[in-house]
């Protein structure tokens, strides 16, 4: 079921086709991000900065579930596109794991890698709320809300890793 434009029923309906585009592209995003945050913790050598990795994957793989339910909250069968945004980030991201392995500042340097995801997420999360509110998708608001804390919440723990471990050590 599309919602067309013109439905006088749905306030700022004109935002709508970028709303389910935005939804496709950060659905497709947490999907890559699955891969790239095994590899991230896989290469990490401080125990704290592995484990947020491996916390932040289940947490992923939560956030996609939720994303269909944001997709079904508004009568849509839930799509991913590839995001060419979380793609470049990945790549760089494995530049740097090339680039230090076996350096001292690995671990410091996969915090920055993974705060740039993060900021990227914090981005689109945010905007999808605000559309979610103008447009009173209420669920879809909620739902994602919750995603948009979550990855706040990761930004703030990889901070506080670097600050406190992994930059002190390189």
């Amino acid at each position: 079921m599309k919602i067309e434009k013109d439905n006088k029923s749905m306030p700022n309906a004109h935002l709508h086709d970028l709303f389910v585009d935005e939804l496709k592209d950060i659905l497709g995003a947490e999907k890559q991000l699955l891969k790239g945050l095994k590899k991230m913790a896989d290469k990490a050598v401080n125990e704290n900065l592995k484990s947020a990795f491996t916390a932040h994957h289940a947490e992923t793989e939560e956030q996609i579930e939720r994303l269909k339910l944001v997709f079904s909250s508004i009568g849509l069968t839930a799509r991913a596109k590839k995001c060419k945004a979380m793609a470049g980030l990945l790549e760089e991201a494995e530049e740097i794991i090339e680039e230090f392995d076996g350096d001292e500042a690995l671990d410091a340097a996969l915090i920055a890698a993974a705060q740039k995801v993060e900021h990227y997420e914090i981005a689109t999360y945010g905007c999808l709320v605000t559309y979610a509110t103008l447009m009173k998708h209420e669920e879809a608001r909620e739902l994602l809300q919750t995603t948009l804390d979550q990855e706040k919440d990761t930004d703030v723990k990889l901070t506080e890793i670097a600050m406190s471990e992994a930059n002190v050590a390189a």
